[in-house]
């Protein structure tokens, strides 16, 4: 958001790596479970191709028919959708390398059912050995379960078991330290939880990247504080504590036989992330390309109708409450535009250029945050990314509803279920955020794979809508 002059200080974006070098953060472990997944996906493709290559050697003594890769190349596709959909490549299969096998098992078997019944379906006339077929599904079994055991104990050995980055904040409280995890004393790296200090976020933000658990050791006095904090934190959050009622515990865990409240977890598994982000690149890439020439020619419009740049960067809060630069196509006059968005738009604002105006109310401003999408600091479909001197009548944000922090759990969107139900625009009252702030809390709640298409598509009916000004 734009604005004019407001009496908030302009906020200092602290630099990422300092800040994690400053706080010990614990290296990332998801690249490597994405690394172990592909290799026990690999693996598990190989060992069908090859049951199905030896099950016709078996019978025919050769590999001249086509019939044994057509089979083969049929059930891996099939077989992988299952697997990944049954959850035999998830952090479970890789602590458990027998859980790991059955699902990989349970999988192969609907693979086969559907592969045996697709054939049949369509009638496919094909003089198939029922030998060379029974050989084939009889040694994929055999493989894929024999792999994944094998290659289990070895990747589970090789790793100690470790395959997820814990964190521990202490803070005014004792805690027992499982090996290979983190501990952060949140006095010494002068983290506080204050949820209405937009700085202190981007700190704890620093601290978490990568994590995939965190579990704060407090006092009784904190752990409602702390519990605020980590509900926008975009993974599983924990708080060692004995009261349920007061931070809203949604499960029970524990650290070293310690009881642990589980408040916050990341709305999104692996499989859901991998889904969105490939529906992003699959909307944002084409979209850029097609829309290059209207990019260029608003472009040129701009620099004819006022000086300045052709973009306007703005830090806005995303995913963890982290910040980050938005891009825009500049709307308003270079001297009335600020960093902090404390003033909404108003109609007939004179801060608008004449080319801003018609950006404005046709969306065409918001097409350069396909290339937030791109860099992955933004998603198509999400709650919208607002800035820190956003205010509803005379409060900031925050200070409207302190749940307003948790709808940072997903990345930040171009479009949102609230933008399809018409509430966008300045916020004047209170009721305009809170409304908001209900339908982005129902969608992190929600998400699915169709609803974000559902969605994308809604958005077409509103691009031009009155209260753009």
């Amino acid at each position: 958001m734009q604005g004019g002059m407001g009496t908030l200080v302009e906020p200092v974006l602290e630099d990422n790596d300092s800040v994690r070098r400053s706080v010990r953060a614990a290296p990332s472990r998801y690249i490597l479970r994405v690394q172990l997944y592909a290799l026990l996906a690999l693996l598990d493709m190989l060992c069908i191709a090859a049951s199905f290559a030896v099950g016709w050697l078996v019978r025919f003594g050769d590999l001249d028919q086509q019939v044994w890769f057509d089979f083969g190349m049929a059930m891996v596709p099939l077989y992988m959708g299952l697997a990944f959909n049954g959850g035999a490549y998830s952090v479970d299969a890789l602590k458990s390398p027998t859980t790991g096998a059955a699902r990989a098992l349970g999988a192969l078997v609907l693979a086969v059912g559907l592969l045996l019944f697709i054939a049949y379906f369509l009638k496919v006339d094909l003089r198939i050995s029922r030998l060379a077929m029974g050989s084939a599904i009889l040694l994929s079994f055999v493989t894929v379960a024999t792999m994944r055991k094998v290659a289990g104990e070895i990747i589970c050995r090789r790793l100690d078991g470790r395959f997820v980055t814990e964190v521990v904040i202490g803070d005014g409280a004792p805690a027992r330290i499982p090996h290979g995890t983190t501990y952060v004393d949140a006095g010494e790296v002068g983290i506080v939880p204050d949820a209405r200090n937009p700085i202190m976020l981007q700190r704890l933000a620093a601290l978490l990247d990568g994590a995939d658990r965190v579990v704060v050791a407090c006092r009784r006095d904190t752990s409602r504080a702390w519990a605020m904090l980590l509900k926008g934190a975009n993974i599983r959050g924990e708080v060692l504590a004995t009261e349920f009622d007061a931070v809203g515990a949604i499960g029970v865990a524990s650290l070293m036989g310690q009881t642990t409240l589980i408040i916050a977890t990341g709305p999104l598994n692996l499989r859901q992330r991998m889904l969105k982000r490939g529906l992003d690149l699959a909307f944002a890439i084409p979209a850029l390309i097609a829309l290059a020439p209207v990019l260029l020619l608003t472009a040129v419009a701009i620099k004819l109708d006022s000086r300045g740049p052709v973009f306007f960067k703005q830090q806005r809060v995303g995913r963890g409450n982290a910040l980050f630069e938005v891009f825009k196509f500049r709307s308003m006059r270079v001297e009335a535009t600020d960093f902090v968005g404390q003033l909404s738009t108003r109609r007939e604002d004179d801060r608008v250029t004449r080319v801003g105006r018609f950006l404005r109310r046709t969306s065409i401003d918001e097409l350069p945050q396909l290339l937030n999408v791109l860099f992955g600091t933004m998603s198509i479909v999400g709650p919208r990314p607002h800035a820190l001197g956003s205010m509803a009548g005379q409060q900031l944000f925050w200070e409207v509803d302190e749940r307003y922090w948790h709808r940072h759990a997903l990345k930040p969107g171009i479009t949102g279920l609230a933008q399809v139900r018409g509430l966008r625009g300045a916020t004047h009252e209170r009721d305009d955020l809170t409304r908001r702030l209900q339908s982005d809390l129902e969608y992190l709640s929600g998400w699915s794979i169709w609803g974000d298409l559902l969605i994308i598509l809604s958005t077409l009916r509103v691009i031009v809508h009155s209260r753009a000004f």
